[in-house]
């Protein structure tokens, strides 16, 4: 049963008409069921949150869930529901995830006693190895929207405005609770490609650095970089974790494989194998392999795969892979 600061919270926020914290706190519920055995009614809970939220416009307190003005520039709003059990992850990883969205679903206990629940982070890695899929997967859990924020929308050459419409992106976290994704961080956290002006470089990210650190919003704010070594060194203790994330060894590309192919039979294949076969190639790139199989079962009209069907998707993909890198060396 759901706890006594549980239910002021779903009363309290019902009375104040904070449908979002609302939604929340009754997910929180819904886990906490989850985490106690009762996965059935763990499933029914969050079934009627679903669908609470589909009859109110899913979740409808939210003015900028469909952006407009100048924020339809900034900000692309989605609904995902996702889950982490969907990720392929290390166990390190997996435990700081799992963290994270503890300390989110009580965050109303640790808030009553003056700690802060994890709520900013920075994750670094290849492409391709997760980092989108966690902000989906953390909006999933939590019930929240995701607001990707848009580069091309944000940065501008003009002196002053890029800082100013940051400002209307940290004042979004501030009205209405989601998670904020910064994707490609390092163009706003690093000395890259701005401008010829340096100064304003400079001055971007120091209005950043000072918007993450007065922010006291409930929203997540997560950053994402591919190039971690470029990032300004002030970035790191504005964040309250940074995760790593790496291509998958052999045991984990053999989990990811089974897992996309489970609706096929495929009793014949070494998975051993077919690991060596994908060795650097990425989370995405293995999803990729694995639905080109599917598509071309469905295609043919087969409910089985063979070891060479999987074997040539993935030896195509590293192909690729190698030409692309040979054609960016010549470019050096």
């Amino acid at each position: 049963m759901a706890s006594a600061e549980q239910i002021k919270a779903l009363l309290k926020s019902h009375v104040e008409g904070d449908e979002q914290r609302f939604f929340s706190v009754a997910m929180q519920v819904a886990a906490h069921e989850a985490k106690k055995g009762h996965g059935k009614l763990a499933e029914e809970l969050r079934a009627l949150i679903d669908e609470a939220k589909k009859r109110r416009g899913a979740p409808a307190p939210i003015p900028i869930g469909r952006p407009r003005g100048e924020l339809a520039g900034l900000l692309s709003v989605s609904y995902p529901k996702d889950r982490l059990n969907q990720m392929v992850l290390s166990q390190t990883l997996a435990q700081q995830l799992e963290r994270v969205i503890r300390e989110q679903r009580h965050a109303e206990r640790l808030l009553a006693h003056r700690l802060s629940p994890r709520r900013k982070l920075l994750l670094v890695g290849a492409p391709g190895t997760g980092k989108t899929m966690t902000a989906s997967v953390l909006a999933g859990e939590l019930g929240i929207p995701l607001f990707q924020v848009r580069l091309d929308g944000l940065i501008t050459k003009f002196m002053g405005e890029t800082a100013a419409k940051l400002r209307q992106v940290f004042d979004a976290t501030a009205q209405t609770r989601g998670v904020y994704f910064f994707d490609e961080f390092d163009a706003i956290g690093s000395q890259r490609g701005l401008s010829d002006d340096v100064g304003e470089i400079r001055r971007v990210l120091n209005s950043f650095l000072q918007m993450i650190e007065q922010d006291r919003s409930h929203s997540l704010i997560i950053a994402a970089t591919n190039h971690i070594g470029i990032l300004d060194h002030a970035l790191f203790r504005r964040f309250d974790d940074v995760l790593h994330y790496a291509l998958p060894d052999e045991n984990q590309i053999v989990t990811l494989l089974k897992a996309r192919l489970a609706t096929v039979k495929t009793h014949t294949v070494s998975w051993k194998d077919l690991a060596r076969e994908a060795a650097g190639l990425s989370y995405a790139d293995l999803g990729r392999a694995a639905d080109d199989v599917l598509k071309d079962a469905l295609i043919d009209k087969r409910d089985r795969v063979s070891q060479e069907d999987i074997r040539l998707m993935l030896t195509a993909l590293q192909d690729t892979r190698k030409k692309m890198k040979a054609s960016l060396q010549q470019g050096r």
